[in-house]
């Protein structure tokens, strides 16, 4: 065994590649040849006496010592990436990168612009933004600060509670006045409905009467998309109603293409929070990124903040 290729070097390409699952992705990101990307697996694979990736024509994968090896690195790594943060901070100079993932549509339509704003305060901060609509594992993806909507139940996580996101059912002014507004729930059954297929339990609304009254309604319709911005872009078209974040469809109610139903009945609100990679929650840059989302977010659209957040 020859220790001296075990590197961080050579981990961080080996921690790389088993993330993108390519050795040419591997390589355009760290900005390396290809063969260099090969050489330092094979050194490390023979360093260590193991075979920690499974090669075929179009991808590459773990294998089981590849996959513990793969969660030590990652933890090596961000240990030694924390101490030269820590000696950075000391002289009070936020600069690096931080990695954060967001669901697409909240980060096309928000989060993106957030990031600009903050960036424009510390232009040496790097963000590398991942937007999808995937619960991804934030340490295996290398993630630092996550923003979810809903339930978390990811107890190796720092959570952050922002709030709550609230909902509210809507339909085009046009779909309204061809097809009647509900005056009902019950109502709801007659309509077209855009359902999110990507959602679990969205064939039926659960909604809350002026009494206090729990309704549970069936709903259906000619199309089900499974992205925000699709939803969005359909009830602007005249598809149909359905339920949406006020963060997703203000400006369209403000500027009179949709119109909000059956409003004495409440939509549960939906959770918002910030996960952060306990590791990186003490980093300058990374705790400097969740206070500015933190009150960024506070301020959108049908955001109600969390009672015990001090801001």
């Amino acid at each position: 065994m020859d220790d001296g290729n075990v590197s961080l070097d050579r981990m961080r390409t080996f921690v790389r590649v088993a993330q993108r699952g390519s050795l040419s992705a591997a390589a355009r990101e760290l900005g390396i040849g290809q063969s260099t990307v090969t050489r330092h697996i094979n050194e490390l694979e023979e360093a260590l006496g193991v075979s920690l990736l499974g090669r075929t024509t179009r991808r590459v994968t773990l294998t089981e010592e590849g996959s513990q090896y793969h969660a030590n690195c990652l933890q090596i790594l961000r240990l030694v990436e924390q101490a030269t943060e820590e000696a950075r901070d000391a002289r009070r100079v936020p600069v690096g990168v931080v990695r954060v993932s967001c669901t697409s549509a909240l980060g096309v339509m928000h989060l993106a612009r957030i990031i600009f704003a903050f960036q424009d305060e510390h232009p040496d901060i790097r963000i590398d933004l991942n937007l999808t609509d995937e619960r991804i594992d934030l340490a295996r993806e290398g993630v630092d600060v996550a923003l979810r909507l809903g339930p978390v139940m990811d107890d190796a996580m720092k959570l952050v509670a922002i709030g709550a996101s609230g909902r509210r059912l809507a339909g085009s002014r046009d779909y309204l006045a061809s097809r009647g507004r509900p005056a009902r729930p019950a109502e709801l059954t007659n309509h077209n409905s855009i359902v999110m297929s990507n959602v679990a339990g969205s064939e039926h609304l659960l909604l809350s009467a002026p009494d206090g009254t729990r309704l549970m309604v069936p709903v259906s319709g000619t199309l089900r998309v499974d992205h925000g911005l699709a939803a969005r872009a359909a009830l602007a078209a005249g598809r149909g109603i359905a339920p949406a974040h006020l963060w997703l469809i203000q400006d369209l109610l403000d500027a009179g293409k949709l119109e909000t139903v059956l409003d004495e009945y409440d939509l549960d609100a939906v959770p918002v929070s910030l996960l952060v990679v306990p590791e990186r929650a003490g980093i300058a840059r990374v705790r400097l990124l969740v206070d500015f989302l933190v009150d960024e977010i506070r301020k959108l659209p049908g955001i109600t903040p969390h009672r015990s957040a001090s801001g």
